[in-house]
């Protein structure tokens, strides 16, 4: 007899039991959905609040870029002596001080775009000191002499600048 009353205690307990199971299956399972909800939410809101704080990044160096290309940098900056070694510095520095102005865009770009940023700018520097190896006369002909040498190939900047584009790309898509 009191085999048959824990047998009729225990079949009485096994659905109660089975039900407490897959209570609790069900709200572990709909509270780890809430949490995942919750964090994708969270993820949302951060990447459209710096969405546009990135964007002005890669524009800003995407200015930078255009703002070193030889062509334009010599029509913005005018020789004021002779002396090709004085200008050179001063096209040196114009892009130096244009890239320290910049320097805090890195933050928010990948590494590949910021690392190929800085070889754009330094091989545009290396090709005008390279250019302007000799002297030259008069201020026209520092400035004929850079845009002969530098013409024949592309400059560094267009590089860069279609990295950024493409990375622009990947991150609006």
């Amino acid at each position: 007899m009191n085999s048959i009353s824990l047998e009729n205690i225990l079949l009485s307990i096994f659905p109660a039991l089975l039900m407490g199971a897959l209570a609790y299956y069900f709200f572990y399972a709909y509270f780890k959905s809430e949490d995942k909800k919750r964090f994708y939410l969270q993820l949302y809101r951060r990447k459209k609040e710096s969405l546009p704080i990135r964007l002005q990044a890669y524009e800003r160096m995407a200015l930078f870029l255009e703002r070193i290309v030889p062509h334009r940098l010599l029509m913005r900056i005018v020789p004021q002596s002779n002396d090709s070694e004085n200008y050179l510095q001063l096209l040196i520095s114009s892009i130096e001080q244009e890239f320290e102005h910049n320097l805090a865009q890195q933050i928010y770009l990948s590494d590949a775009s910021w690392n190929l940023i800085k070889t754009a700018k330094n091989t545009t520097i290396s090709q005008i000191r390279t250019a302007l190896n000799g002297q030259g006369d008069q201020k026209q002909d520092l400035r004929e002499k850079i845009l002969s040498e530098l013409s024949k190939t592309e400059p560094p900047s267009y590089v860069a600048l279609r990295y950024l584009k493409e990375e622009v790309k990947t991150i609006l898509a």
